[in-house]
């Protein structure tokens, strides 16, 4: 799945700018990272054009861990990426 995202990322730089396209995933990102404390969305910055879960659990709450985000956020937001540069492409 990354390397089709790769392959549409190099399209869509046509369409809309790579910061903004940034932007939508690390919201997403976001949008979908459990909250419990607030800790991991507190902690879950965008640098550049990476996403950053800067606390110690953030292997585990990708990989599944919590109930809240039982296919962690890194495959849901590929997905959404993908849709998203479906969307603004129209689909292939």
């Amino acid at each position: 799945m990354a390397n089709e995202i790769i392959k549409r990322l190099n399209k869509i730089q046509q369409v809309t700018d790579p910061t903004k396209l940034a932007k939508e995933a690390y919201n997403y990102f976001v949008s979908i990272t459990p909250i419990d404390s607030g800790n991991a969305r507190r902690n879950t910055s965008l640098q550049g054009d990476e996403i950053h879960a800067s606390y110690p659990y953030a292997k585990r709450l990708d990989q599944g861990w919590s109930k809240q985000a039982a296919q962690g956020m890194t495959k849901p937001t590929e997905k959404y990426i993908a849709d998203y540069i479906d969307k603004e492409l129209g689909k292939p």
